[in-house]
């Protein structure tokens, strides 16, 4: 039996949440979430406006002005992004803009799906300017004058300016959490606003693929605050690898964030993502598909792996393998023996 249609978010909001959970069971998950206090359930959702106490909207980072919105979106999800106008099969496009010195760039860089660019230079030479043209899909507005193209078209206007279910996902060197909930919460609730059905299956996915990348494990339960800087990034790794509808994701400088760099990749890769990195690592470098270097604020020349790179990728993973072996043994307070590292670096394979 197909379940009746959400209704538009002025007459949602005149019903009451136990009214929404007992019509619609495949949203009362989501209903509950929402933790409203049991006094309140049978009450319109637009009047908990003025009845929810101030520690509710603190604890969703939720103005009370803004609650209507919230909530009916919470319940509506995919209408949201089907009017979105992208599809999470995207592929880009980047047009040259100028240099620092004013010099054109002849930057023409079609990216699809699934493809992987490691953007390198010296520091200060332009690769965050790079990200951050593509991530606000720069229409020559910019300092560098870029333009950047979805689909092969301008995208919608609205698009630049959307508070979410944007087309580019920016994981920074930092990362900060603006709610305090247990880990599976946080990840939950991100499920249950992009409509995922099975959110208990992919909360434990993406907790479980988290907990791979990072140094030190963390529990289900484990509250936002008391993760590490790795940890945090470990998570958000993971939850825009296997949640995140944004079919285009910029990393700022993964080697700075304590995780596993392969395996971060990986999960990209598999879900096909366009993955754009700015990077110093050169195993990194190489592990991308293509790469492009910047100088002096303009894109200079591109290259794509060839044979004998896919050789020194070998010898850096390798190397790698080696210094990950000696960082493990620091980390667990042994004693560093010369004689395994050299051994180590003579094969190629891990202690």
């Amino acid at each position: 039996m197909t379940a009746p249609p959400v209704p538009g978010a002025s007459s949602v909001m005149e019903r009451s949440a136990a009214d929404i959970a007992s019509s619609r069971p495949d949203l009362a998950p989501t209903v509950e979430r929402w933790r409203i206090p049991a006094p309140l359930k049978s009450k319109p959702l637009d009047s908990l406006g003025r009845l929810l106490p101030d520690s509710w909207f603190e604890d969703r980072g939720v103005r009370r002005e803004d609650l209507g919105e919230y909530l009916s979106s919470a319940l509506s999800p995919a209408r949201a992004d089907a009017d979105a106008g992208w599809g999470e099969s995207t592929s880009l496009r980047i047009l040259g803009g100028a240099t620092k010195t004013g010099e054109r760039e002849t930057l023409d860089l079609a990216l699809e799906p699934g493809t992987t660019l490691a953007v390198v230079g010296p520091t200060g030479a332009g690769k965050s300017r790079f990200l951050a043209d593509i991530e606000c899909l720069a229409q020559g507005d910019t300092p560098s004058g870029r333009r950047v193209l979805l689909n092969g078209a301008v995208p919608d206007p609205s698009l630049r300016y959307a508070a979410e279910r944007r087309p580019v996902a920016l994981l920074s060197q930092t990362m900060n959490f603006v709610m305090d909930l247990p880990a599976d919460e946080f990840v939950a609730m991100h499920a249950e606003c992009r409509g995922i059905a099975d959110a208990g299956t992919r909360v434990a996915e993406i907790l479980d693929a988290a907990n791979d990348l990072a140094g030190e494990r963390f529990g289900r339960s484990t509250p936002l605050a008391r993760l590490s800087g790795g940890q945090s990034r470990a998570l958000m790794i993971a939850d825009t690898a296997l949640l995140s509808r944004s079919p285009i994701v910029l990393i700022d400088e993964i080697e700075n964030a304590g995780v596993d760099r392969k395996r971060a990749l990986e999960l990209f890769l598999g879900a096909g993502k366009i993955l754009i990195l700015s990077t110093h690592d050169p195993a990194l470098a190489l592990l991308a598909d293509r790469r492009l270097v910047i100088r002096d604020g303009g894109a200079r020349e591109q290259y794509e792996r060839n044979g004998a790179e896919g050789e020194c990728l070998r010898l850096l993973q390798a190397h790698d393998a080696a210094l990950e072996a000696v960082r493990e043994d620091l980390r667990r307070g042994r004693r560093l023996s010369p004689e395994r590292l050299r051994a180590a670096l003579a094969k190629g394979e891990t202690p």
